[in-house]
């Protein structure tokens, strides 16, 4: 019979590091005083042994059994699932659990609703704000509770630095950049399959990457096509994108995110269409299917797990000023230039 396999003390923690045990012990408690280097590497050994500090000790050491709750519309999306895994794998480092709570985009949450969710007063909270729900969320618990929150979402670099509880990427920076790379690629303008975005009281949801291709075409003084409104699923996109695909002067379609662009190749490849021959086509998120459809998929990525990651560290200090604010340790979303993008057809 299998013997059970041993669980990691501190000690394999600190030999996998390659530092002492004490360095680990600071690091689990959240001490300042660890350079932010090995502090990456404690944490990455943590997660790679699987350890897990014993609660009871840290208990009677004076310290205390940690919890964190997750508010999300949705944990099917590849941008809130990568984030809550990062948060999870933060979280569970230092021996912190997580509560995850869906707001059913289809429901009105009131106030109280919100803050039922949480299971005590002043529970520290990470908010998935690219919605109507998430936004609502935010802007609740900004006013019941703005030390024990952090909100993740896609704003611009000077709504990121002028709000010390957000957390996110400017991707309307990175669809920007995605656009002017078709322009360089001799194309006359790019078209736009759109995200949903929120527009209600709340508003702003995920416009920034449409915002982002539309400047890009405004300043080549280029015609600036509607966008094409899509759900998020593919079938939806797939519905949503066949009139554009259909039309021989559509030479360019960024979209919104990759589940968009896969549906756009099926539906170009249906109307007899060549990728990258007659049309080409960018995704956004660079999700783990995007490297290995025919052809492989250019696209944007963004390092949604890192972000996860980070918003835990953030809400670890606006909880606990002791802990320094974590520097943003993730990489700038950054285009990927595979082959279904080229030059238009002559």
């Amino acid at each position: 019979m299998a013997q059970p396999k041993k669980a990691a003390s501190i000690w394999d923690v600190a030999r996998l590091a390659g530092v002492s045990h004490q360095t680990v012990s600071r690091v689990v408690n959240g001490s300042p005083r660890v350079a932010a280097a090995t502090r990456d590497k404690v944490l990455e050994a943590i997660a790679e042994l699987g350890y897990r500090p014993n609660r009871l000790a840290r208990s009677l050491a004076g310290g205390a059994a940690e919890s964190v709750t997750v508010l999300t519309a949705d944990t099917s999306l590849y941008g809130p699932e990568a984030a809550l895994r990062g948060i999870e794998k933060a979280a569970r480092a230092l021996d912190w659990s997580v509560q995850i709570s869906v707001l059913d985009p289809a429901d009105t949450h009131s106030d109280a609703d919100i803050i039922a969710r949480l299971p005590r007063a002043g529970e520290p909270t990470i908010i998935m704000a690219h919605d109507e729900p998430g936004m609502r969320a935010k802007q609740v618990l900004l006013d019941q509770q703005p030390h024990a929150m952090v909100a993740i979402g896609p704003y611009t670099a000077d709504e990121l630095a002028a709000s010390p509880w957000l957390v996110g990427m400017d991707d309307g920076k990175a669809a920007a950049e995605a656009t002017r790379y078709l322009l360089d690629l001799g194309h006359a303008t790019v078209h736009h399959l759109a995200i949903p975005t929120s527009t209600g009281t709340f508003g702003g949801g995920k416009a920034h990457r449409a915002e982002g291709w539309a400047r890009v075409l405004r300043e080549a003084g280029r015609t600036v096509p509607e966008p094409v409104p899509s759900g998020w699923t593919i079938a939806e996109a797939f519905k949503a994108v066949q009139p554009l695909v259909a039309d021989p002067e559509v030479t360019a379609i960024l979209c919104g995110n990759d589940h968009l662009a896969l549906a756009t190749m099926r539906a170009a490849h249906l109307a007899g269409r060549s990728v990258p021959g007659d049309l080409s086509v960018v995704g956004f998120d660079n999700t783990p299917f995007s490297a290995y459809t025919t052809p492989a998929l250019t696209t944007v990525n963004q390092d949604f797990e890192s972000v996860g990651r980070g918003a835990f560290e953030l809400l670890r200090h606006r909880v606990d000023g002791s802990i320094p604010r974590p520097v943003p340790g993730w990489p700038e979303p950054e285009l990927i230039v595979r082959e279904t993008s080229g030059p238009p057809s002559s």
